[in-house]
């Protein structure tokens, strides 16, 4: 139980942060290219509320991945839905991206100024703070990097969608309804995960994490178990 605890004290909020942003970037980049949907069903708001989706946040906590409600878009009302849908796909992976960095940025600046003493009151705020970040670091570069899959409904499916030419992406883009099939077949019967993802995951994590790449390796371990 007490481990349970653990695991919800770090992972939650940046994990519910991670994913709620992620959606709502998709709702707003939609909305500033002709598209409402999200905006009229008030989706375009990061109270986590909006987007909790329950299986996706349990899921957090037993594979370290999750995902909220898709924010709906309606690409016909794109002004220029070919190639504005890529804009609306990366826009998810993109914040992500972001939210890696400046907790990273973060994290390196905590840390410089962690108290060695371990008995101060400020340590009882920095170590959780510490651990939230370097869980966010880690499940941020995850979301972007998996999203970017390129396999429709992903958004990396999305995007190549709309780099392709149009016979190439309506073919492409039939592969949608089974999609997600594939995707689960990828990463429970291949080595997706071992051989492209976590090495891509690692080298993101050395590149913006630098010398507290190890932190966020550790942690991230530890809350895994």
């Amino acid at each position: 139980m007490d481990d349970f605890l653990l695991k919800i004290s770090v992972m939650l909020v940046p994990g519910m942060l991670a994913i709620t942003c992620h959606e709502v970037s998709h709702g707003y980049i939609a909305w500033h290219f002709g598209d409402p949907t999200a905006r009229m069903l008030g989706r375009l708001t990061l109270n986590p509320l909006k987007h909790l989706d329950p299986i996706g946040t349990l899921m957090i906590f037993f594979i370290g991945i999750g995902w909220a409600k898709p924010v709906p878009v309606v690409f016909e009302n794109l002004r220029n839905p070919k190639k504005d849908m890529i804009w609306v796909a990366a826009a998810g992976p993109i914040t992500n991206l972001v939210l890696a960095a400046l907790s990273a940025l973060l994290l390196r600046g905590v840390v410089a100024l962690e108290s060695p003493d371990a008995l101060s009151p400020a340590t009882f705020i920095v170590e959780p703070l510490v651990l939230m970040l370097a869980f966010s670091v880690y499940i941020n570069l995850l979301l972007s990097i998996f999203n970017m899959i390129p396999l429709p409904p992903l958004d990396g499916g999305r995007v190549l969608v709309g780099l392709l030419p149009y016979r190439q992406a309506n073919a492409w883009s039939r592969l949608e309804p089974y999609g997600m099939l594939i995707i689960i077949v990828l990463v429970f019967f291949t080595n997706l995960f071992s051989y492209v993802i976590s090495p891509l995951l690692g080298a993101a994590v050395h590149l913006l994490a630098g010398p507290q790449s190890g932190l966020v390796l550790g942690v991230t371990s530890l809350m895994m178990r």
